[in-house]
């Protein structure tokens, strides 16, 4: 096996480890030799990849984010009908969510706990999760699929704020309230589809500037 190979899967490990330590203690309350005993490495082994616990912190949204987006790109492979791609992207987003319980926490908790994360990392990854969004509601205005007065950038906005909000109660509260995860999905989708549908505008078309 290549030495390149090797510390990709260290880095992995690391990582992976970082997921369960944050979920299971809290950011704030985490440890670096926390992360090095649960991915069974020496602690200086750590630093030889992150600088810092918000750097592994950075890393894991960023190396996370890339797999969400990667599997939401393969889902939507060969689908033309803006409808049906934002259901892909809305029950792959939730599904990655409830298949990585330690993932969901960390994305829609521990990450607002970096002061780092919050105020000076430049959110690549996000960007352009968002701008899958954005494409498939600009395609739909512009197809007449979905309302002409619509804001793409700003609705994509939207939809991931409701989608990390569901995702975080759906965590934290599912198996307490028996929550179904199948139903879930499906009315947010139908929400916003009808939201987002050809209707009467509630206001003059363009009245809000396109943040694409």
């Amino acid at each position: 096996m290549a030495s390149g190979t090797k510390n990709n899967d260290k880095k992995d490990r690391i990582l992976d480890a970082a997921v369960r330590v944050f979920a299971r203690n809290g950011f704030f309350n985490s440890k670096v030799s926390e992360i090095a005993k649960e991915a069974n490495v020496a602690d200086g082994t750590i630093y030889l990849y992150f600088k810092s616990k918000d750097d592994i912190l950075i890393s894991l949204f960023e190396e996370k984010m890339s797999q969400i987006i990667l599997q939401m790109t393969e889902n939507l492979r060969g689908v033309s009908d803006p409808r049906e791609k934002l259901r892909i992207c809305i029950r792959t987003h939730l599904e990655i969510m409830k298949e990585n319980h330690d993932l969901a926490v960390v994305i829609t908790v521990e990450l607002r706990q970096s002061a780092k994360f919050m105020k000076e990392y430049d959110n690549r990854p996000f960007s352009r999760y968002l701008k899958i969004l954005s494409d498939i509601l600009q395609e739909g205005k512009q197809s007449r699929v979905f309302r002409a007065d619509l804001t793409p950038g700003m609705l994509a906005r939207a939809l991931f704020g409701m989608l990390d909000e569901l995702s975080l109660w759906l965590v934290m509260g599912a198996a307490k309230n028996k929550v179904d995860w199948n139903k879930a999905h499906k009315e947010l989708t139908e929400f916003f589809l009808r939201a987002v549908s050809p209707g009467e505008p509630t206001q003059q078309e363009n009245s809000v500037p396109d943040s694409r």
